[in-house]
């Protein structure tokens, strides 16, 4: 056999070794994505820069939100070495309570006019894993922080439409196992008018999974649950910070005669920080409130 002949099987039998050992080396990793695998928990929470906007004082506000990349495992990470946002950190107000998959646009961090080149740098470690995020300004990253790219507001009345105003009552020191109420006061301007939902075409009800991949998981409460937003303006609550999760009722709560109530419900003590979300349909609003819990 020739030198050239042999030098080609060589060559073959190495690329085709190394085809093998890059597969078993990423075995799961190509499962994953080939049988389209949901994790309830143990993945990591990866932070998000979503872009930033001009404040009307020449400072900027930049935008961040998170994906964790379970589907059932919430996580509490406190701000610190685990949960730190520099310079100026540790604590920026990021959220320290979070809920599955992904959440946008959760906080922002106003920084000076003359912020110019410099950059915000948030890292997260969950189940071992650290991820890090950098805001910065750079100019194909501006965003319009009221509901999305400018092109989502095409119409006269997407145009007119304000954000929902909304206050909300302090709450009084609360204890695990009993209610507290969370009254929020809140008004609209009626804008968008509310729509029933579109119609879906007939064949397309539930959208078909990926070839080989499993049904959603069974145990995800909120996709069991099929809670849907009530057409017209409403308000809902969540943990923002604090050691655990709380049970809100009802999920979406609203307005009579300019107020809503929410009972909040808590099996862990601790020092808590709830936000509250007033949703029009396109915009929302948020308000927190602090709430301690023996």
């Amino acid at each position: 056999m020739s030198g050239r002949r042999v030098r080609r099987l060589v060559l073959a039998g190495a690329v085709t070794l190394g085809l093998v050992g890059s597969t078993g080396l990423t075995a799961q990793n190509q499962a994953e994505f080939t049988n389209n695998i949901k994790f309830d928990s143990g993945q990591d929470v990866q932070p998000v820069f979503e872009g930033w906007a001009k404040a009307a004082n020449g400072t900027f506000d930049l935008y961040f939100g998170y994906l964790n990349r379970n589907w059932v495992e919430t996580l509490a990470i406190p701000v610190g070495p685990v949960n730190n946002i520099q310079p100026g950190g540790p604590d920026r107000g990021q959220p320290t309570y979070f809920y599955t998959r992904t959440n946008r646009k959760v906080f922002t961090v106003n920084v000076p006019a003359d912020f110019g080149r410099s950059e915000l740098v948030w890292t997260l470690t969950a189940n071992g894993k650290t991820r890090t995020v950098y805001g910065h300004l750079k100019s194909d990253w501006e965003i319009t922080p009221d509901g999305g790219a400018a092109g989502t507001r095409t119409t006269a009345e997407a145009r007119s439409n304000k954000p929902p105003a909304m206050a909300v009552e302090p709450v009084a020191q609360a204890s695990t196992g009993a209610s507290v109420a969370l009254v929020a006061t809140v008004s609209d301007d009626g804008l968008p008018k509310p729509r029933p939902p579109a119609k879906v075409a007939v064949g397309q009800e539930t959208p078909p999974a990926l070839a080989g991949g499993p049904k959603d998981p069974g145990n995800l409460p909120w996709l069991n649950k099929g809670e849907k937003r009530p057409l017209g303006l409403t308000v809902r609550w969540m943990v923002y910070r604090g050691p655990a999760d709380a049970r809100f009722e009802p999920a979406y709560a609203q307005p009579v005669d300019g107020k809503t109530t929410t009972t909040a419900t808590f099996t862990v003590p601790g020092d808590y920080v709830l936000r509250a979300a007033a949703e029009d349909g396109f915009l929302t609003t948020y308000r927190d409130v602090k709430v301690s819990v023996r």
